[in-house]
């Protein structure tokens, strides 16, 4: 397998998708193909509207999701369970609340993996769709999400944390920082970041 290419208006989406990009390098990219708000989007969400630009030629906002906020925000106002969810802000203050007041419902909840962003991925949703939420939904949602026994589907944007996982599961007596080598390998490489490929590359 070759070494992964670099970033480039004339590069494959398959390329891209073969590729590694750290956040800096891909909100780089963004702006020099002329995605609008770059330094206000995701990863996943610049990765989404990069590969549609290298597919298409065209350059859109991946999202529908309000990035320019105005006025007070939420925890400025102080936080309750009746407080609609307007300004919402990722901070200490408003996670610690939320968990705080699931805690009151549900003794020694317990956080599973990823129930965070799922959260925020909900959040945003409803505010998309126009639907009024307050902090007592995102509590219960929060509450939900944590209590979910089935294992949640893969974040694909996840690519590091999947890789860690599989190789670990499957690599039998493994360490984690033999699964560290292992990615730092595979990242360079021009070819998917999974752990079937990896698997592939050393047999050759």
């Amino acid at each position: 397998m070759a070494a992964r290419t670099k970033l480039s208006k004339s590069m494959t989406v398959a390329q891209f998708e073969n590729g590694y990009w750290y956040a800096t390098e891909i909100k780089q990219f963004a702006r020099a193909i002329g995605i609008p708000a770059a330094s206000k989007l995701r990863k996943d969400e610049l990765e989404k509207a990069i590969k549609l630009f290298l597919q298409t030629k065209r350059v859109a906002i991946p999202t529908r999701r309000t990035l320019s906020k105005s006025g007070i925000r939420d925890f400025e106002k102080g936080l309750s369970l009746t407080l609609p969810v307007v300004n919402y802000t990722s901070n200490r203050e408003t996670k610690d609340f939320i968990v705080r007041e699931a805690k009151k419902l549900v003794p020694g909840l317990k956080r599973k993996s990823g129930a965070r962003y799922r959260l925020n991925r909900w959040r945003e949703e409803q505010l998309i769709k126009g639907v009024r939420i307050t902090y007592e939904d995102l509590m219960k949602e929060y509450i939900t999400l944590n209590q979910t026994e089935e294992r949640f589907a893969r974040i694909p944007s996840g690519r590091y944390i999947n890789f860690l996982s599989d190789f670990l599961s499957s690599e039998n007596g493994a360490t984690r920082d033999q699964a560290l080598e292992a990615w730092r390998e595979l990242k360079n490489l021009d070819a998917p970041k999974n752990y079937h490929a990896w698997k592939q590359h050393r047999k050759r």
